[in-house]
């Protein structure tokens, strides 16, 4: 068998457009917390038996498309199945370019993804069961919420683990609510990333009110070029740490669990180099006792599949992040949609990856951006007056109300 094309296919996700500042509203997009940044890639391998696979690569989504192209140059005619051979042949052809970030690791997932799909369909064998076979043949799922109606949605499907996450602007007292309203049988986890990430100290402040609420854990509380400050949040507080989204490959992280940084790893199932990587990741992990939940928060419905085999094959899968309240048209770009029964999501049992992307659907939604149009300054990212300065760290201010409980 060989490789005979590759396509890519880009779209642009979600509702109304959040126009750029100074710019028209235009077309379609998602705002809320992506700003109407949010793409998905797919990529397609064809071969000349008639097999293809398919994969979805994230970390920049549109310029990641050229990345893949490029990289088909040097794939075409070579023998699909050799995925780690061909995954090193990828790595070497871009080392002259520096040091591989997540816009590389992007392009090497959904390429390797899309190779197991082919292996997996040849061999007439689901990914998982090339992995070396499954620990479970369902995987824990947890939701995001900021109210407690969207709670009680999550809660409905049978969801057991919630996360709150605040972007910028700390809000304690919605995670105590939180808490308050879930109570302590189900799990809670809080996502603290900026921008602007908290200094240290403010981390720490926040993180040790949150040590009475029993999360599971406390995610990204500072920003992820200093591991220093991890290292300085992990020995000042009593809450599990979780981080590892932003990074790709086995060695971006390494730090992460070498240095026992976090109880829980979190690979993005799109950026993280591959199916093979996160694998790699997750072996590394459990000589630490560290667990794995892999991030999901803006991917797409190939790269969910594809943490579905990941996380069936690994001893130390915590539960996996999805957005059950997504944008309406996820389930209709791919086949069969995914649903989550009793808070879980069914490992697929198909050849290969067990989906299929629809093409038809996702040519409507040709990409127009996809980096992240800057709120106003409203006092809900930046601290008032401070938003026009796109600061990246902020220390925050009226530190007495807005790094305590109940003192707003």
């Amino acid at each position: 068998m060989k490789i005979t094309k590759i396509d890519t296919y880009l779209m642009q996700v979600g509702g109304p457009l959040a126009p750029a500042p100074g710019m028209p509203q235009q077309g379609y997009g998602e705002g809320g917390d992506f700003g109407g940044s949010r793409n998905w890639l797919f990529v397609k391998i064809h071969t000349d038996e008639g097999i293809h696979g398919v994969g979805e690569c994230s970390g920049w989504p549109k310029v990641i498309e050229t990345a893949v192209r490029d990289l088909s140059h040097i794939l075409i005619g070579e023998d699909p199945a050799h995925i780690d051979r061909l995954w090193n042949k990828m790595l070497t052809s871009m080392m002259g370019h520096g040091v591989l970030g997540t816009v590389g690791g992007g392009a090497l997932t959904g390429i390797e993804m899309a190779l197991w799909d082919i292996k997996g369909k040849a061999l007439g064998q689901p990914v998982w069961n090339l992995l070396g076979g499954r620990f479970r043949d369902r995987i824990r799922v947890y939701g995001h919420a900021k109210t407690p109606s969207r709670a009680d949605e999550l809660l409905g499907l049978g969801y057991t683990g919630i996360k709150v996450g605040f972007t910028g602007k700390v809000d304690i007292d919605t995670v105590f609510a939180m808490r308050e309203h879930i109570g302590f049988d189900i799990d809670l986890m809080v996502d603290a990333h900026g921008p602007p990430w908290m200094t240290v100290q403010d981390a720490i402040l926040v993180g040790r009110e949150f040590e009475q609420l029993d999360l599971l854990f406390y995610e990204d509380p500072v920003a992820p070029e200093n591991l220093d400050a991890l290292a300085r949040v992990r020995d000042a507080v009593s809450v599990p740490l979780a981080a590892g989204e932003r990074v790709a490959n086995i060695w971006g992280m390494l730090p992460y669990i070498e240095r026992d940084l976090v109880d829980v790893i979190q690979p993005d199932t799109g950026r993280a180099g591959g199916i093979t990587q996160m694998r790699k990741m997750a072996a590394m992990a459990e000589s630490h006792f560290i667990t794995m939940a892999p991030h999901s928060g803006s991917l797409g419905p190939v790269a969910e599949y594809a943490a579905l085999h990941v996380m069936a094959t690994i001893p130390n899968a915590l539960m996996l992040e999805r957005l059950e309240f997504d944008w309406a048209g996820r389930d209709a770009v791919v086949t069969p949609p995914l649903k989550v029964v009793d808070g879980h999501l069914k490992v697929p049992d198909a050849p290969g990856l067990g989906v299929d992307i629809v093409i038809d659907e996702i040519v409507k939604y040709p990409s127009q951006r996809n980096v992240r149009a800057i709120a106003g300054d409203t006092g809900t990212t930046y601290e008032i007056g401070t938003a026009s300065e796109l600061p990246y760290f902020q220390t925050r201010f009226k530190r007495g109300s807005s790094l305590r409980r109940g003192r707003r």
